[in-house]
């Protein structure tokens, strides 16, 4: 007779204020497995593991999550109902007994302490311990999942450890009791793709370690399919599919899962250069950029040091292609697109569309009108307070001060509706404000926005990062039919080698700013030279 699951949910309902967003799910967590539940956002997968512990605010919430994983209790008292549970009770259960990564650590940590002593404060609420041994088992927890000089680390504060740091904090905090059940919502996509791959390894170590089953919470089928036993499919509050990993990505039953199977990037680019000749309308050579430094000591009196993030790139990009730049977060990537759009100086030499950035202000005027950018994420891109008229119309009063409101009206309803977006889809658009558009229609808005002063070069700087698969796709290809349609140069900068497989005509691949690798997309990814580029491709193709 089979052993009983840790974790049984049978007709789990979540609702607001009378709208249900979880519609009577039923699924099963057995001890030591993995199962990862996908959906895109709003599918209400989220709210499906906040509720089990009780964190969704003003929700109701019926049905029943057997759990029978309560350490240090009487038998009989060792299996619970999650969702009867007294607000008492249910503080006793998370962090011990079940414990959960949240998706972005740097809003996750308390600033104002450090992540040693957040560390320490679960191990003296829920073990019992006193300051000075929760503090010896925090080092140990941050030293177990790889933080180097854990000793030293322990007393950062989160914003002065990296990305990987913060999130290996998170894992060290959630892993402080040894919980049988760990929730991880989207532990690894804030993250780049070794960082990834490294947050997974030490997962499945730790978890092999402690016989602790997972609940991962995820949009990312690659992600999915290296590291789930079980998957559960969610489309609008309904889980849609369930089974074992390689049956569900070998045979998908549902539309739904094929549609997610079928999300991943496609490339639908022009080969040739236009008109048959290279036109280059941008070009660097040994493009260097630096920040000053503090240095410690008498020294720093009288001058500052230099980090150089951008050490020597050459690159150059013609009309209609696009130059793709991959590397992991400090990589100088995004300093070599501040460097570009001149919101940071540089050296060597460095032309776009025949112009250089200098102290000249209608020459410096003149180049923005050539070179726009889209940011990663248009929510915090769009400002809040104006409409979405106002918003795409912006640059036209920038550079076309002449023109009325009602000769910039035209202009903003056809760049509109170059990106797909009507007045007949969406009724009142003009007058609309950003918060009012999904994130994959508030990033066609951006688009709109940078294509109003009829741009030679797009940067694009992580442009679907922050959206579901089937928005990215959606994206991608709005981005693939107005470089055909329009001759646009794109200086793409991304971490995810998917994008870059279906973009980008020409790659320069970078770590610690230097450039390791460049050359055609085809060439550097089938036949990489530099061993960090193999473990790019490696990582996505696994």
């Amino acid at each position: 007779m089979s052993s009983p699951n840790l974790l049984d949910v049978q007709g789990l309902r979540v609702s607001f204020a009378g709208k249900e967003v979880v519609r009577s799910i039923d699924f099963s967590v057995a001890a030591g497995e993995k199962l990862a539940l996908v959906g895109e956002s709003g599918s209400g997968k989220t709210v499906t593991a906040l509720s089990l512990l009780g964190l969704v605010q003003g929700a109701q919430i019926s049905g029943q999550a057997i759990f029978r994983g309560i350490q240090h209790a009487p038998k009989s008292t060792a299996q619970v109902d999650l969702l009867a549970l007294p607000e008492r009770d249910l503080r006793t259960v998370r962090g011990r007994d079940i414990a959960m990564i949240f998706q972005e650590p740097m809003t996750a940590l308390n600033p104002l302490f450090s992540v040693g002593d957040q560390i320490a404060e679960v191990l003296q609420l829920k073990e019992g311990l006193s300051p000075a041994q929760a503090h010896q088992a925090a080092v140990g927890l941050l030293a177990d999942t790889g933080i180097p000089e854990a000793g030293r680390r322990s007393h950062s504060f989160p914003h002065q450890l990296s990305g990987g740091q913060r999130q290996r904090a998170m894992i060290a905090m959630a892993l402080a009791c040894q919980p049988k059940l760990l929730l991880a919502d989207e532990p690894t996509t804030a993250l780049d793709v070794s960082l990834r791959s490294q947050i997974l390894d030490l997962l499945s170590a730790l978890q092999m370690k402690n016989g602790m089953a997972v609940l991962l919470i995820t949009h990312d089928l690659n992600l999915v399919r290296r590291f789930a036993d079980r998957v559960a499919v969610m489309e609008n509050g309904v889980i849609v599919e369930q089974g074992l990993v390689a049956d569900v990505f070998s045979k998908p039953q549902h539309p739904y899962t094929r549609k997610l199977m079928d999300s991943r990037p496609v490339r639908d680019v022009t080969e040739t250069f236009p008109n048959g000749a290279s036109s280059t309308v941008m070009q660097s050579q040994n493009l260097r950029v630096s920040y000053p430094v503090p240095i410690a000591g008498f020294r720093g009196w009288f001058k500052k040091g230099e980090f150089v993030a951008v050490h020597s790139a050459t690159f150059s990009i013609a009309k209609g292609r696009t130059l793709g730049v991959i590397g992991e977060s400090g990589s100088g990537k995004s300093t070599l697109a501040l460097a570009v759009l001149g919101l940071h100086p540089s050296h060597g030499e460095l032309q776009l569309v025949g112009k250089t950035w200098g102290r000249d202000a209608a020459n410096n005027k003149a180049i923005r009108g050539s070179v726009q950018v889209v940011f990663q994420d248009p929510f915090s891109s769009l400002s809040p307070r104006m409409t979405i008229e106002e918003i795409v119309g912006e640059g036209l009063r920038v550079h076309q001060p002449q023109l009325s409101v009602s000769q910039r009206y035209p202009q903003v309803v056809k760049a509109l509706f170059d990106v797909g977006m009507t007045e007949a889809q969406f009724p009142l658009l003009l007058q609309r404000y950003p918060h009012e558009f999904s994130g994959g229609q508030r990033q066609r808005v951006a688009i709109a926005r940078a294509l109003m002063v009829e741009p030679d070069i797009l940067v694009l700087d992580e442009p679907t990062s922050a959206l579901d698969v089937t928005v990215q796709k959606q994206v991608l290809e709005l981005l693939q039919r107005l470089q055909r349609e329009r001759g646009l140069s794109y200086l793409l900068i991304t971490h995810d080698v998917d994008v870059i497989r279906a973009m980008a005509h020409d790659v320069l691949v970078m770590q610690s700013g230097e450039v390791l690798e460049s050359g055609p997309v085809d060439q550097v990814l089938s036949s990489p030279q530099h061993p960090y580029t193999r473990l790019l491709v490696t990582q996505t193709t696994s």
